[in-house]
């Protein structure tokens, strides 16, 4: 046996000269894969300046020195590129989007559950400072919660302090205290609002609201937390 069978590590043979390149192999292979994290999944060229040890997980369209390496795993190691193949149920942290992907199926997917036949459950958060100013200021995100998504809550925190206004609502157009009602100007006052799920049907941007007068300065961040589902692909 040259590898081990499941995450291809070579193996030191029985007699064999210069043991210690195949050893330092298999701990490169392993640095890697343990607790795999890649830099982003997002593209299909290698970056220009990568860091020595860095990963990352080939677009489609993969080209230059990632050329046919879709859904693999690419690591610069030793001032070049490596390919490292996944294998059933090695999951990737990926830096640049804050989630967790699974490799099933021949492809990586985020999900908390997941069946054959492209069915997913996944829970998100996603966030967004608002600047403020008037009466109200919505998220520029018009999908801030996206169509078919199961909310949980909105939190929202001031992250600048807030004049004009004695304090502020954070809902939806429809319902402008929908996750939270008179919450504080002063900086770092905050606000978990809570609504227990919720189905939206339809991209929806989120509100903050001016209480006792309009908004003049200040800044809020917003951070929705909800499931997307998907239906099956086959």
């Amino acid at each position: 046996m040259t590898d081990t069978p499941r995450l291809s590590l070579p193996v030191i043979e029985a007699a064999q000269a210069q043991k210690h390149v195949t050893h330092n192999e298999a701990l490169t292979l392993l640095d890697a894969l343990t607790q795999l994290a890649v830099e982003s999944c997002a593209l299909a060229a290698p970056p220009g300046s990568p860091a020595e040890g860095a990963c990352y997980i080939p677009a489609s369209g993969a080209s230059g020195a990632w050329s046919g390496w879709d859904g693999a795993i690419a690591q610069f190691n030793g001032g070049g590129w490596q390919r490292l193949s996944p294998v059933s149920g090695l999951k990737a942290w990926v830096k640049a989007e804050r989630l967790t992907l699974t490799y099933e199926d021949n492809v990586w997917r985020d999900g908390i559950a997941l069946t054959a036949n492209g069915g997913r459950v996944t829970l998100r958060a996603k966030e967004e400072e608002l600047t403020l100013a008037g009466a109200y200021v919505e998220t520029a995100d018009a999908a801030f919660i996206p169509d078919r998504a199961v909310v949980f809550g909105v939190a929202a925190r001031t992250t600048l302090a807030i004049t004009g206004a004695t304090s502020y609502g954070v809902g939806v157009a429809s319902n402008t205290t929908q996750f939270g009602d008179l919450i504080g100007v002063a900086l770092g006052s905050s606000n978990i609002g809570a609504i227990g799920p919720a189905g939206f049907y339809a991209d929806t941007k989120v509100r903050v609201t001016a209480n006792g007068g309009n908004f003049t300065a200040g800044k809020v961040r917003l951070v929705v937390y909800f499931l997307e589902m998907s239906a099956p692909t086959a």
